[in-house]
């Protein structure tokens, strides 16, 4: 009997293999990919969608997994929106331009989840700032004035971040309208048409974006070793940027010639082709990047039994999109008085509620004569990163004495000058 339902599994295991191989002879190149794709994305899916629900479940610190499970809808949006535009080549144009744009919000998210977890730890993260040595910029900025440590290099940096945020929604309107009057003629290189321009904008912004990113976590890297954000920022970045060198590579091939018209396969032009490779490509990949982010971004520290809440109102609470639209309102707020000449408001401010909807641009920092700053109504919990407990999000910094006795004195400083200069009332 162990035998037969042996030989039985194994007819049963065989039958699939058996018909999916003879489908594959039968049909065209182009299915085949699309046939072969879609395995990838039907094993990518369900590990994505595990680790979103996990952290749905235990939703015991909104201000970090918040951002997280927002980052983690990157690999199956990735995946679905390649497999469906391998498919369908003519209307790949507008599949592709939906999943960039969520490119940005991911890069965006990243950003909220190191402040997130900074604000916390260290309420008074401007003040630390300041004490830190000057840091240069990195090459190939290497060449420029230096950001003034304190609110003026963490402004810019979340600056530089949401920027991006704002030019790819702005430059994939652009590209839908180029494609509409025939003008867009992607993947190919060449300053006749919209396409090469569009690429040149949209990366020299994701990439001041990335350096951003890169600048922020080398002045804080020891305050920010207890998320192990190394692992984390490489899933964002590699995701990002192998996507976009790897559709440049194959429009480099095309220009070459090395991708032509001789041999085009099922597909009805060169374009599509090179189209259609890069959404292979990218189906395959996202299968590795769910195990890298299902380790990344694990849920295991977060999970708090007595702290756990409805798994629905965690559900509604990551589709909230106020705290992008507050940063945006506060980006133009400062432009405006930057234009104007008027002073911005960077003065601490006292008793400061944070939440999951504080703003990305508002003041980090808080009333330094408070003993206890705001907190937020969320459980807090510890952090429990890969093996170690760090108390995560609870607000006593372990700092060297020298940098408390700079704090202090930095604190005394800003006290006299407040005194001797006010801030100036404005009527917004």
């Amino acid at each position: 009997a162990d035998n037969k339902t042996a030989t039985l599994c194994i007819n049963d295991m065989l039958f699939p293999v058996m018909f999916c191989f003879c489908f594959l002879i039968e049909v065209g190149t182009h299915n085949k990919a699309w046939f072969t794709a879609g395995i990838f994305v039907f094993m990518t899916i369900p590990i994505s969608l595990w680790g979103i629900l996990q952290h749905l479940v235990h939703y015991t610190q909104p201000e970090l997994q918040k951002p997280i499970i927002r980052i983690l809808w990157m690999v199956p949006i990735y995946s679905l929106d390649s497999w469906i535009a391998l498919k369908y080549p003519h209307i790949a144009i507008y599949v592709d331009t939906c999943r960039e744009c969520y490119e940005a919000y991911v890069i965006y998210n990243f950003m909220i989840f190191l402040l997130s977890y900074l604000t916390y730890q260290y309420p008074n993260l401007v003040i630390l700032l300041e004490a830190k040595d000057q840091q240069k910029h990195l090459p190939p900025l290497c060449c420029c004035p230096s950001w003034h440590m304190g609110e003026v290099l963490l402004f810019r940096c979340k600056l530089g971040v949401l920027q991006y945020t704002v030019v790819r929604p702005f430059t994939t309107i652009i590209a839908l309208i180029c494609e509409l009057v025939g003008v867009y003629d992607e993947g190919n290189f060449s300053f006749k048409n919209a396409w090469t321009y569009l690429v040149i904008i949209n990366n020299l912004s994701q990439i001041f974006a990335m350096y951003c990113l890169v600048l922020f976590y080398k002045v804080l890297r020891n305050e920010l070793n207890p998320i192990q954000p190394v692992g984390k920022f490489l899933c964002v970045k590699l995701v990002v940027f192998v996507s976009f060198w790897q559709a440049a590579l194959i429009a480099l091939l095309v220009k070459v010639g090395v991708i032509s018209e001789k041999r085009t396969w099922d597909w009805e032009s060169v374009e599509a082709v090179a189209t259609g490779l890069q959404d292979f490509v990218i189906c395959i990949e996202m299968f590795f990047a769910a195990i890298g982010h299902h380790y990344s971004f694990s849920y295991k520290p977060y999970v708090q039994e007595a702290e756990e809440g409805s798994c629905l109102d965690s559900f509604l609470a990551m589709w909230d999109i106020s705290d992008i639209r507050a940063d945006i309102s506060e980006q133009v707020r400062n432009v405006g008085r930057t234009v104007l000449g008027r002073p911005r408001k960077t003065n601490i401010v006292v008793e400061e509620e944070h939440n999951e909807h504080t703003s990305l641009l508002s003041s980090a920092s808080q009333d330094l004569n408070s003993d206890t700053p705001s907190l937020p109504p969320s459980p807090m919990g510890y952090y429990q990163g890969f093996g170690q407990t760090h108390a995560a999000l609870a607000p006593h910094p372990t700092l060297s004495s020298a940098t408390n006795d700079a704090i202090d004195n930095l604190a005394k400083e800003q006290d006299v000058e407040d005194s001797l200069n006010p801030m100036p009332n404005e009527s917004a």
